[in-house]
């Protein structure tokens, strides 16, 4: 069985004084202070949570 695309995605600005929403989508990807990271499904969804606040994210690598 093939292995499932994975992202890891690393936090490298800060939350403060940025609008709720930003918050609550970097929080819905798992992430909890600058330079944290996780690894998650290669899926749209996570695509668009990470679409929407390119500026306070980065993917790290994409694994296979």
């Amino acid at each position: 069985m093939a292995k499932a695309k994975t992202l890891r995605i690393r936090q490298i600005r800060s939350l403060a004084g940025r609008p709720r929403n930003q918050r609550e989508v970097v929080r819905g990807l798992g992430l909890r202070r600058i330079r944290h990271e996780v690894e998650r499904l290669d899926s749209p969804a996570v695509r668009g949570m990470v679409n929407k606040v390119p500026h306070l994210v980065e993917i790290v690598e994409e694994a296979s």
